[in-house]
């Protein structure tokens, strides 16, 4: 077992345990998209689980940073809760948010993330963004809605790991980046009518299940890794930062001069 100190609280953990499963395994919460647990390597794109290490010369990624002994995290600070409100503004500002119409309304992990960060769901900095891309609805089964799509890849790696192999994956790039299906064979079909585990996983409703676009979403809470937040409070208020410029990335997960 690991020792580690996280927000001035001590934890033990399993060795081999990333930070940020041992902080939500502990119910300390922190924002989180793209990670699942069983990920061997978590690809850390969403960067809304940052947290400060001692060590460490800039915040980084908690999904790809595994627990050391007599480690010392800081989760909740004032530079830490404003990477994470900007990272959500902008994930937000290419997001159809249309609550009231969605099925994973009342489950949806961007509604816990705001409310836990004390963020509004409308936009005040930024305009907007709509991707004009239509609907997905080829496939046999399953419903594909881009513009609520946060691309955090849950879907692609729950279905390789299903099934062997990814029956769906990103496609094009930049900021027309999607979800695509792929495999019209017979055995293709026949496993995603038995297995819907791409919509149940995905944490915004982007994914459907056609004739029952409720149904795979009943289960969304049980699929979340996460514990509930706290009350929802104001949003960002204006003001004239440079967004984009304020969470630079690098593979890895860690941010730009965040080496050890």
């Amino acid at each position: 077992m690991i020792k580690l100190i996280v927000d001035n609280n001590e934890i033990e953990v399993e060795e081999g345990m990333t930070v940020l499963q041992a902080c939500l395994d502990n119910e300390i919460y922190i924002p989180n998209l793209c990670y699942l647990k069983e990920m061997d390597n978590p690809p850390g794109s969403c960067r809304l689980c940052l947290v400060e290490i001692d060590g460490y010369n800039q915040p980084i990624t908690s999904c790809t940073v595994k627990v050391e002994e007599g480690m010392v995290v800081r989760s909740n600070t004032e530079h830490i809760r404003k990477l994470q409100r900007t990272a959500f503004e902008l994930l937000l500002s290419v997001h159809h948010v249309d609550c009231k119409n969605c099925p994973a309304n009342r489950k949806c992990e961007l509604q816990r993330i705001a409310k836990f960060l004390h963020f509004g769901l409308k936009l005040k900095r930024l305009e907007p963004l709509d991707r004009e891309i239509k609907v997905e609805g080829d496939h046999p089964f399953l419903e594909y809605v881009p513009n609520r799509c946060v691309l955090c890849g849950r879907c692609v790696f729950v279905c390789k790991k299903k099934n062997g192999q990814a029956m769906l994956s990103f496609a094009k790039k930049g900021f027309d980046t999607v979800i695509s299906f792929f495999g019209e064979d017979n055995s293709a079909r026949v496993s995603c009518e038995e297995c819907y585990a791409c919509a149940e996983i995905c944490p915004v409703g982007a994914l459907l299940v056609k004739n029952s676009k409720r149904s795979a979403h009943q289960r969304l809470a049980k699929n979340n890794n996460s514990q509930r937040p706290r009350p929802s409070g104001r949003g960002l208020k204006k003001g004239n930062n440079s967004l984009a410029a304020s969470i630079p990335t690098l593979p890895g997960g860690a941010l730009k001069g965040g080496g050890k």
